[in-house]
């Protein structure tokens, strides 16, 4: 759940872990003053892994076939190069 800074006319700032579906606090659980939600600089994001790209998270059955049809292709693209080679040297 994420935390929010909140600033009570009587209090200060404080902290509060709320759910996001929860409405913004009116009053300070304190003392009952008016209290205002600000704006934080407070992110709780856990990367975990070593990269966060999309393809590090593949499953093993999906890499497996991404490099069975890396290697079909290798002989059409070495074909399509000589071709072109032999063309460009007439």
């Amino acid at each position: 759940m994420p935390k929010y800074d909140y600033s009570c006319d009587k209090c200060g700032v404080f902290e509060v872990t709320q759910p996001i579906t929860e409405s913004p606090l009116e009053q300070c659980p304190y003392c009952g003053g008016n209290v205002k939600r600000l704006i934080s600089s407070n992110v709780n994001i856990i990367f975990k892994g070593s990269g966060f790209y999309k393809t590090e998270y593949r499953s093993q059955d999906y890499i497996k076939k991404l490099k069975e049809e890396d290697k079909a292709k290798a002989p059409a693209k070495e074909k399509n190069k000589n071709q072109q080679s032999s063309t460009t040297a007439s």
